[in-house]
C-alpha cells in the first residue's frame, strides 16, 4: 500500500509535464522577435540524418546569350548548386522533484499541482532563456555543443572561417557583410559612431548596400545604444511607432524603418543574461533564415519519466535537437 501515492503522484508529475509539452515549441518561438517571424513564415523546418543540409543556389549557367539570326546560342552544363552541411546540437532542461517534496504536497490536488506548477515554471522559463542566449551566440560554449547564432551566422569578420563546412575566405559569395561604424569612409558621412544623428544614414547605407531588386534586409535587431540611438532620431515623428503593426502584435517593442526605399522593423534585442553584442545591429533577411529542428525532438520531453537508482526523486526532461542555418548571407549585415 506505501507504494501507491508514490506512483500516483509520480504519474501525476509526467502527465502534467504531458499536458504542457505540446505547447513548448510556441513558449520558445514566442520568446524572441526573430524565432517568432521565422516560425510564422513557415522557416522552422524538421531534418533527418546526421547533419543538416542547405541547398545552395551559389552560381549562374554562363549560358546568357545576345544573339541575332541564325547565330549560335551557348548551351553548355554548369554546377549550379550545393549544400551547406551543418552538424545538430542538443540540449534539454530537467524537472527533478523528490519524493519529499511530492509527499509534503501529498495532502490535496491542488498542492501538489502547485509545486508541479512551479518547477514546470521555472523549466520553461531556463529553456526559453537559455536558447535565446544561444541564439546570439558564436557556437562555442561548452566545447562547440551550443548551437551556432547570430554571432556565426554574422561575423564580425565575415571573410574568416568557415560556416556550414564552407569557407568564406575562398568564397565571396558566402559571406555576410560587416560594418564598421568607427570608420567614417564607406557610411557617407564624417561620423565615426552611431548616434542620433548618424544613425539614420548609417542604416539606410546597409539597406541600399545589401538589397537588389525586392530581396534584402527586412528586420533590423538592435542593441540597446542602437534602438536609443534610432529612438532619438525619429522620437519627434509619431508614425516610427509600430502599434498596429505585426511585431508590435507578438508583443516585441519595435519602430518602424523607413528608409533606402523601403520599411521594416527595428527591434530592441538583447536584455538580461542576452548574449546579444553591445553597440550591433543585426540587418536580417528573416526568409534566408531556418531553425531545422528534428520532427522527435522539438522542445518536446523525452527519455519517459525516470527515477534514479539511487535517490528518492522523479526527473523528467525537456529539450531540442537542431541548428539555425542560414541558407544565403549576401542580403545579411552587421553593424558595430
Amino acid at each position: 500500500m506505501a507504494l501507491n501515492p508514490n506512483e500516483r503522484l509520480q504519474e501525476a508529475l509526467s502527465l502534467a509535464i504531458e499536458d504542457r509539452s505540446t505547447g513548448y515549441q510556441d513558449l520558445v518561438s514566442n520568446s524572441n522577435v526573430l524565432l517568432a517571424i521565422m516560425k510564422s513564415k513557415g522557416m522552422w523546418k524538421t531534418f533527418e540524418g546526421p547533419t543538416i543540409r542547405e541547398r545552395l543556389l551559389y552560381n549562374e549557367s554562363g549560358t546568357y546569350t545576345r544573339y541575332s539570326g541564325y547565330q549560335f546560342l551557348n548551351p553548355k552544363p554548369a554546377d549550379l548548386v550545393n549544400d551547406a552541411e551543418f552538424t545538430p546540437k542538443m540540449a534539454a532542461v530537467s524537472v527533478v522533484l523528490s519524493m519529499e517534496d511530492i509527499l509534503q504536497n501529498n495532502g490535496s490536488t491542488a498542492q501538489l499541482m502547485n509545486i508541479m506548477d512551479l518547477h514546470l515554471e521555472a523549466a520553461e522559463t531556463e529553456l526559453e532563456d537559455r536558447f535565446v542566449e544561444d541564439l546570439h551566440s558564436d557556437g562555442t560554449a561548452d566545447g562547440g555543443r551550443q548551437i551556432g547564432g547570430l554571432q556565426l551566422a554574422l561575423p564580425t569578420d565575415p571573410t574568416a572561417g568557415t560556416y556550414g563546412g564552407i569557407s568564406r575566405a575562398s568564397n565571396a559569395i558566402w559571406r555576410t557583410s560587416a560594418y564598421d561604424a568607427s570608420t567614417a569612409s564607406w557610411d557617407q558621412t564624417s561620423e565615426t559612431a552611431v548616434t542620433k544623428t548618424s544613425v539614420k544614414p548609417m542604416f539606410n547605407q546597409v539597406v541600399i548596400e545589401r538589397s537588389r531588386g525586392r530581396t534584402g534586409p527586412d528586420l533590423i535587431l538592435s542593441s540597446q545604444e542602437h534602438y536609443g540611438a534610432y529612438m532619438g532620431a525619429t522620437e519627434a515623428i509619431q508614425r516610427i511607432t509600430d502599434g498596429g503593426g505585426k511585431i508590435a502584435k507578438l508583443g516585441f517593442p519595435s519602430l518602424k524603418f523607413y528608409g533606402a526605399g523601403k520599411s521594416m522593423d527595428i527591434v530592441l534585442e538583447g536584455g538580461i543574461g542576452s548574449a546579444m553584442p553591445s553597440d550591433t545591429s543585426y540587418f536580417l533577411t528573416t526568409d534566408h533564415l531556418r531553425f531545422r529542428y528534428h520532427k522527435d525532438r522539438n522542445f518536446s520531453k523525452f527519455g519517459g519519466k525516470q527515477t534514479p537508482v539511487n535517490q528518492d526523486a522523479v526527473v523528467q526532461h525537456i529539450g531540442f535537437y537542431g541548428e539555425l542555418t542560414l541558407c544565403n548571407p549576401l542580403h545579411m549585415a552587421k553593424l558595430y
